[in-house]
């Protein structure tokens, strides 16, 4: 499913008190799986983690999970009352990403519901900011919470991947109807057994994550169960659309009462933990504003300019970015020459190649700053349009969104970056790339030392206002320097 395909139904209005939470149990863990996790069952990374100091492993988690209803219908406000509704067996899996060394871990675990929108499990949060979570020294753990990503590891799913109906044989999903509370268990999980799951690292803090269909499941369980569970400290809610995911569905296996999501609908402003909305254009765009809501103590949304809602960065050179700066080399120079044809597919246009993966950086350290030291992240601007229905952004001269998180890719631009208006479906989430022609640039820049000049001074910018990190803007620096442009 993607994200446009997500609910749509507006159900009225109205508030409901939070229930009384009630303790999550934990499963039983069994594992590491003997192996390590075959790359073809998860899309993400693919180097040795070795090579960054860190260390994989798979685990099987089993339990008895809850579904759950509302009596009311769910309202556009996100303070839902849900209760428990039925309970099914399951296991599941659980990929755990650490730092070998014991002495790295800050305490932290980031834990992201694997994306299941391809067909097959998926990490792209991981994929995405993992040179910073690596850099922090963050643990990682991706869970199998949907009923897809179980069928594909099982060889269930004809016409996407073979699976490994041998190694994936314990695995059972009930339902995605049940995927909340399982969702909910894989964090008791670490918090109880952690010795066996983190091979001894001790969490201090777990953040939720999730992006695209995950956010929108993110955004149901914030509203509706977080309250009754309370397992995660912080949610990273990336590209969300304007409706949540529905509580309670018809298939895969059936729980009825179907209780869908409305459209729109709010994090509610009632938490007590930290939620951070990261929206690229694309997904303002398929949202049509009406998913903005105002930062407050417990809440912020970045809205960044020039990115979509997945980029070529995601699809083709963060699987294999090291963290050694070749991903920022390697970035600019697809901005010059950016690709129609991706790992998902060929796409009628050039596919984005902003800067979404570095800002996502700094959202991820703001995110953790703020749920461990409760030090609130900056404030970003939101992009600025020139119509709300359909949305259409306001451009500058050059072709980029104004207003938004800004980054040197559309403050120092060599080419114009959107995130609409590709196809066929798929490549509508990938954005665009229109690349600067040779007498544009030189209007632009007089030479290459200006074009560094103009880099630099956005790099600086974006760390000094906490919407870039250190160790990326030398990365970023370093690509500009060392590129051809304005020679």
């Amino acid at each position: 499913m993607t994200l446009a395909a997500l609910p749509a139904v507006l159900l009225g209005a109205g508030t409901a008190a939070a229930a009384e939470p009630a303790p999550t149990p934990a499963p039983t863990v069994t594992g590491p799986v003997a192996g390590g996790t075959p790359a073809e069952f998860m899309f993400s990374t693919s180097f040795d983690l070795a090579q960054v100091g860190y260390r994989e492993s798979e685990f099987f988690l089993s339990g008895t999970a809850s579904g759950y209803t509302s009596a009311t219908p769910l309202t556009s406000d996100g303070k839902w009352a849900v209760t428990p509704n039925g309970t099914a067996p399951y296991t599941t899996r659980a990929v755990v990403r650490r730092p070998v060394d014991p002495k790295k871990f800050n305490g932290t675990v980031i834990v992201e519901w694997l994306n299941v929108s391809g067909g097959a499990d998926a990490g792209p949060d991981w994929t995405l900011t993992h040179n910073e979570l690596v850099r922090e020294g963050f643990a990682w753990v991706g869970v199998s919470a949907q009923w897809t990503g179980v069928q594909t590891a099982k060889g269930n799913n004809p016409g996407t991947l073979p699976g490994n109906p041998v190694r994936y044989a314990p695995l059972s999903h009930p339902g995605d109807s049940y995927s909340y509370d399982i969702y909910s268990q894989a964090g008791q999980a670490l918090r109880g057994n952690s010795a066996q799951l983190l091979g001894g690292l001790k969490p201090r803090k777990l953040i939720a994550a999730g992006e695209s269909q995950s956010a929108a499941r993110l955004v149901t369980y914030i509203d509706g169960v977080h309250p009754l569970a309370r397992v995660y400290d912080g949610f990273l809610v990336h590209s969300r659309a304007a409706s949540g995911a529905a509580l309670s569905q018809v298939a895969p296996p059936a729980l009825t009462p179907v209780v869908p999501s409305p459209s729109p609908v709010l994090i509610r402003d009632d938490l007590n933990v930290p939620v951070f909305v990261f929206q690229t254009e694309t997904d303002v765009v398929f949202s049509n504003l009406t998913a903005r809501q105002p930062d407050t103590g417990r809440f912020r949304a970045w809205e960044v300019a020039g990115t979509a809602h997945f980029d070529d960065y995601g699809l083709q050179i963060g699987p294999t970015d090291t963290g050694d700066g070749q991903g920022a080399i390697a970035s600019l120079a697809a901005m010059q020459n950016p690709p129609t044809v991706t790992s998902a597919g060929t796409c009628t246009l050039p596919v984005n190649t902003g800067g979404a993966h570095w800002v996502l950086d700094a959202a991820v350290y703001w995110l953790n700053q703020w749920v461990v030291n409760r030090v609130n992240p900056p404030r970003g601007q939101l992009l600025q349009t020139t119509s709300a229905s359909p949305v259409v952004f306001a451009k500058d001269a050059n072709g980029n969104t104004l207003g938004g998180v800004r980054s040197p890719q559309v403050d120092a631009p060599i080419a114009a970056l959107g995130g609409v208006g590709n196809t066929p479906v798929l490549c509508g989430l990938f954005g665009t790339t229109v690349p600067f022609s040779a007498d544009k640039l030189a209007g632009l820049y007089k030479n290459h030392g200006q074009f560094v000049a103009q880099w630099s001074r956005s790099v600086a910018d974006g760390v000094i206002h906490g919407f870039l990190r250190p160790a990326d803007a030398a990365e970023l620096e370093n690509a500009a320097i060392r590129s051809q442009i304005g020679k």
